[in-house]
């Protein structure tokens, strides 16, 4: 039956259903990263080493930051849509992304599943995750044109998605220096 209405659907429709799929399984996989168990020495010199990087930041104007903030997430992004090899990669830093969630909810002295469910209080997290859903997606859609030698057409909708991830990356991002401004 499920077989059936993908093959039913328009292109546009499979775009956003894989898109949707692979942002539950991001979500998925950064879920396994908050719970994989932690002594609190390790939690800690995690939470130390994002406290660092944050300290540096503060040294950094609103530009500057932005600018750090964007360029970070942007490359990863970037390497997600490489086909196969973005996608193992992605999955990585979303499982490590989980452990640092994990590690800082610990420190914190909050349960991380409890962490983890605050950060979606945050339009940024919302907006990183669909921008790295989106490279995944493209991935697997390049990949899959690679093979059936339908490549360069598709090369050109990749561009497309990713000028359309560094947007979402890049209001993210300012959304993200403008509330550490107003709370932090």
């Amino acid at each position: 039956m499920a077989l059936e209405y993908w093959r039913k659907s328009s292109a546009r429709t499979k775009r956003i259903l894989t898109i949707v799929a692979f942002f539950l399984l991001s979500l998925i996989i950064t879920f396994i990263g908050v719970l994989t168990p932690l002594a609190s020495e390790e939690a800690n010199e995690i939470s130390n080493e994002l406290n660092q990087t944050l300290e540096n930041m503060r040294r950094m104007n609103n530009f500057q930051k932005t600018a750090s903030i964007f360029g970070n997430n942007f490359i990863i992004c970037l390497i997600m849509f490489m086909p196969i090899a973005g996608l193992v990669f992605g999955l990585y830093v979303l499982y490590s992304t989980g452990v640092v969630i994990a590690a800082e909810s610990i420190s914190s002295e909050l349960p991380p599943p409890i962490g983890f469910l605050f950060l979606f209080i945050l339009p940024v997290i919302w907006l990183e995750f669909l921008a790295y859903s989106t490279a995944f997606a493209e991935s697997v859609w390049l990949t899959r044109r690679i093979i059936q030698h339908r490549g360069k057409g598709e090369l050109i909708r990749t561009c497309i998605f990713i000028s359309i991830c560094a947007v979402i990356l890049l209001v993210a991002a300012i959304i993200e220096i403008a509330m550490i401004a107003k709370f932090i």
